[in-house]
C-alpha cells in the first residue's frame, strides 16, 4: 500500500531537513543499568497516585537495548535528523562528579548507530530528568543547580565535540517549571505557583553557562521552547488583558532574556522589575547564550479570558492566575483533548519573527505531533488517519510560515515511538511507530508510511 498526501504538498526549500524525536526517560528504560542514578521522574513515577495508569518509565520502550532498531526505523523513514536527550543521571548519578563510562558508552553506541545510517544526531542535554540528588538540594529553585548543569554540559561537550554539530541545552523550560514546580502534575511534583519563578531564571542561567562550555569546544548551541499563540476569548478589555498577560508569561519570560537580554515586564502580575534571584551579570551570561538554533515545539493555541481580579481560575491550565485559560472553541481535538489548529503554527512563527526581528536565530521545529486513539486491526496494521491529517495540516502551515519569511531549517515529528507520556503513562500514544509495551515490538503506523512517502517526494522534487 502506498501512502501519499491526498493533496500535493508544497515544495520545501532545498536542504530542508526532516526528522523524528524522542526523549530519554520516555523511551530508554534501563533505569538500573550502567550505574545510572535516580532522577526526579523515577521518584515521581513510583509515588502512588501520580501516573494515570500507575506505570513507570523503568522499561519504557527499552530503547536502552533497542537503540539500533530505533535508528533503523529513523533511517527507513528517511530522517535527516534524530533528536534525542541525554539522561543526566546516566552520566552523573548524583548530578556532580566525573562522567560514568557506562553512560557515555551507551550514547557512543547510539551516535554510531545514527552515523552509520547517515542520520544527524541532535542531542538535548536536559529533558526534565534532574538527578534526584540535586532536587533534594532544592532542584531548579537552588541557584547552584545552574552551576552543576554547566559542569555536566562541559562533560558532554567533550564527548560530543567533533561528533555532532549542534547540542540543545534545555527542552521546554517553561512547561517543566509550570507542571513540575508550579502545578505539581509532573516531576518533581511541587505546587509552588508563582513562587516557582526563580526556577525559570535558574534554567536560563544554566543555559547561558552551558552554552559557553559547548562553544568553547566548537559546538553550536540550541534550546527548545514550547510556544502557544494566545488569543483573547473576546474583544472585551479584560479578555484582551488576560491574553497579553499569559502571552508574556508563556512565550516571553524565557525567550526575551535569551534574544533581547532583558526580562519581559511582569508588573501585570505584581512583580518588581529586578527580583532578588536575578544577580548582577546574570542577564549578560544568559544573553551570551543566544542560541544558534531556536527549537520551536508547537501543539496548540491557548484562549485566555478575564475573571474578577479577586477570583482564581479553577482550570488546571491556569496556575492559579486571575484569569481562565481555555482551548479553542469549535476546534477538533486530539485524544489528549488538545485543540487541533494547524494555522497556529504559522501564527506563532510569524509572531516570533515580528517580535524579535534580527535577534531571532534560524528555527527548527523540534516537536509537533498528536496523540490519537489508534489500535492495530486484525492484520496488525495501525490506521491512524487522524494523525496523518494532523501532520498534513501542520506541515502545510509550516510552509506558509516559510513563505512569510521565517527561516526554518527543518521539521522534527513528535514522536518516533509511542512512549511513556509523563503523568499519563502509556495511555496517550504520540508515535508514528506503535510500541507493544509488553513485548516492545515496534510496528510502523500508516502515519509513518505517509511521512516516509512525503519525505521521498520532497527529495525527488515531485511534491507540489
Amino acid at each position: 500500500m502506498t501512502h501519499t498526501p491526498a493533496r500535493p504538498l508544497p515544495r520545501f526549500p532545498e536542504g530542508f531537513l526532516w526528522g523524528a524525536g524522542t526523549s530519554c526517560y520516555q523511551v530508554e528504560g534501563g533505569v538500573h543499568e550502567g550505574g545510572r542514578g535516580e532522577s526526579v521522574w523515577d521518584r515521581f513515577a513510583h509515588t502512588p497516585g501520580t501516573i494515570a495508569d500507575a506505570s513507570t518509565g523503568d522499561e519504557a520502550c527499552d530503547s536502552y537495548h533497542r537503540y539500533a532498531e530505533d535508528a533503523e526505523l529513523a533511517a527507513e523513514l528517511g530522517a535527516d535528523l534524530y533528536r534525542f536527550s541525554v539522561a543526566w543521571p546516566r552520566i552523573q548519578p548524583e548530578g556532580t562528579g566525573p562522567a560514568l563510562e557506562a553512560g557515555l558508552d551507551y550514547y557512543d553506541r547510539l551516535l554510531e548507530a545514527l552515523s552509520s545510517r547517515g542520520i544527524t544526531a541532535v542531542p538535548t542535554l536536559y529533558h526534565w530528568d534532574l538527578p534526584q540528588a540535586l532536587e533534594d538540594q532544592g532542584g531548579w529553585l537552588n541557584r547552584e543547580t545552574a552551576y552543576r548543569f554547566a559542569e555536566y554540559a562541559a562533560l558532554m561537550a567533550e564527548f560530543f565535540a567533533g561528533r555532532v554539530e549542534t547540542v540543545h541545552t534545555l527542552n521546554e523550560p517553561f512547561i517543566h517549571l509550570a507542571l513540575g514546580y508550579a502545578l505539581g502534575t509532573h516531576a518533581p511534583g511541587r505546587t509552588l505557583g508563582f513562587e516557582a519563578l526563580p526556577g525559570a531564571h535558574h534554567q536560563l542561567l544554566a543555559h547561558g553557562l552551558a552554552a559557553a562550555e559547548l562553544r568553547a569546544r566548537g559546538l553550536k548551541v540550541g534550546l527548545a521552547h514550547n510556544y502557544t499563540p494566545v488569543r483573547a476569548a473576546s474583544s472585551a478589555p479584560a479578555d484582551i488583558a488576560a491574553a497579553h498577560a499569559y502571552d508574556t508569561l508563556h512565550n516571553r519570560v524565557l525567550t526575551d532574556p535569551l534574544l533581547l537580554g532583558e526580562y519581559a515586564d511582569l508588573s501585570v502580575f505584581g512583580f518588581e522589575d529586578a527580583p532578588e534571584y536575578v544577580h548582577e551579570g546574570d542577564l549578560k551570561i544568559i544573553s551570551s547564550g543566544r542560541p544558534d538554533v531556536l527549537g520551536v515545539n508547537y501543539y496548540n493555541p491557548t484562549t485566555a479570558a478575564g475573571l474578577d481580579p479577586l477570583a482564581a481560575s479553577t482550570s488546571p491550565l491556569s496556575l492559579g492566575l486571575p484569569f481562565e485559560l481555555r482551548g479553542v472553541e469549535g476546534a477538533p481535538v486530539t485524544a489528549f483533548g488538545w485543540p487541533i489548529v494547524p494555522e497556529g503554527l504559522t501564527e506563532i512563527l510569524v509572531t516570533l519573527k515580528q517580535r524579535y526581528g534580527a535577534a531571532l536565530p534560524p528555527v527548527l521545529i523540534t516537536e509537533n505531533g498528536c496523540s490519537t486513539l489508534d489500535e492495530p486491526d486484525q492484520d496488525g496494521v495501525v490506521h491512524d488517519e487522524g494523525r496523518i491529517e494532523f501532520l498534513d495540516g501542520h506541515i502545510r502551515a509550516l510552509h506558509e510560515a516559510i513563505e512569510a519569511g521565517v527561516d526554518v531549517l527543518g521539521y522534527v515529528v513528535w514522536t518516533l515511538l509511542d512512549n511513556f507520556e509523563w503523568d499519563q503513562g502509556f495511555e496517550q500514544r504520540f508515535g508514528i511507530v506503535r510500541v507493544d509495551f509488553d513485548t516492545f515490538a515496534r510496528t510502523p503506523k500508516d502515519s509513518y508510511h505517509w511521512l516516509r512517502a512525503l519525505i521521498q517526494d520532497q527529495r525527488s522534487g515531485s511534491a507540489g
